[in-house]
């Protein structure tokens, strides 16, 4: 991670959200009966997928190229995934891991874009992207119906998480308090719309 932009506490966010999402992405290899490479290769691509088009985007360099934790914790995940039985992670675990993930990441997306000096909008459209693009990438290399085509709220989680950063970045609020809110804030939404199936309005003309 870059020393100079990230504090420790982003530092952490980071790393969490490379953990979860690598777990989701092994766990769904699992679930297919696939071997360890393949499991592993679905941790990797989930856990640095999204933070992987943000770096290039925004001109920084690619995380989890200078970091030699991210690879190896994705290698833990899909060790761990390895030696646990499915039966443990049946039902809504994997959605309730992956929103954590997903609120994360939006964070620190959004406050490394507006480190790198992105204005606000592009900044939460980066959160998005950190937050959302590792699953996407997981669910069709699986040949799953991508998170984007199901009906309760996701992305919009990672735009609170990503807008309430901003805002509070906005205001001068303290940046620690900020993102932990903001986190929460997103986590929040995404377990309410997987326990009520909260979804917005789908098109509906004909």
């Amino acid at each position: 991670m870059n020393s100079e932009v990230l504090t420790p506490l982003l530092d952490w966010l980071d790393l969490a959200g490379v953990a979860i999402f690598a777990l989701t992405g092994a766990l769904v290899a699992a679930k297919e009966r696939q071997t360890f490479v393949t499991l592993a290769f679905f941790a990797l691509i989930t856990g640095v997928g999204g933070g992987t088009v943000r770096d290039l985007l925004i001109g920084a360099p690619v995380f989890w190229i200078h970091d030699a934790w991210v690879a190896a914790i994705c290698l833990a995940m899909a060790l761990f995934a390895w030696f646990t039985p499915t039966r443990w992670w049946e039902g809504r675990f994997l959605s309730v891991a992956d929103g954590l993930g997903l609120s994360a990441y939006a964070v620190l997306g959004s406050a490394k874009a507006l480190e790198y000096g992105l204005p606000p909008t592009p900044a939460i459209l980066m959160g998005v992207i950190t937050g959302c693009v590792g699953g996407i990438i997981r669910d069709v290399i699986a040949g799953r119906p991508s998170i984007l085509m199901r009906p309760e709220l996701y992305v919009t989680a990672a735009a609170l998480s990503a807008t309430t950063n901003v805002l509070g970045d906005l205001v001068g609020l303290v940046r620690e308090w900020v993102w932990v809110g903001a986190t929460a804030a997103g986590y929040g939404l995404r377990l309410a719309a997987i326990r009520w199936n909260l979804a917005l309005p789908a098109y509906g003309r004909d």
